[in-house]
């Protein structure tokens, strides 16, 4: 019994997780209607200011969390290392104490 209640449990969280995946790109390495891709300077932007974009754009059409029209890892690299930046290693990252 314990066994089946176990191995129900992680085919649930693996399915949860599966459905958590990202999709495919199409538009990745293809310009805006401007002839723009986004590169690694607005991709270290964007995730410099995701925080603040996705609560937007929680109410908002016409705001992405993420651009589509990007040159494809050095895009994805920047929005890493800004959201990182941001979020653990710079602004809101601990302080270590000082002794």
């Amino acid at each position: 019994m314990r066994r089946s209640i176990i191995l129900t449990g992680i085919i649930i969280a693996a399915l949860v997780l599966a459905g958590c995946a990202p999709g495919r790109n199409d538009l990745e390495k293809t310009a805006d209607a401007d002839g723009r891709t986004a590169g690694f300077l607005l991709g270290l932007w964007h995730g410099f200011i995701s925080p603040v974009t996705f609560v937007i754009s929680i109410f908002s059409r016409n705001v992405r969390f993420y651009e589509v029209h990007n040159t494809g890892t050095w895009y994805n690299f920047g929005f890493v290392l800004g959201a990182g930046l941001f979020l653990s290693g710079g602004i809101l990252g601990r302080k270590k104490k000082k002794i």
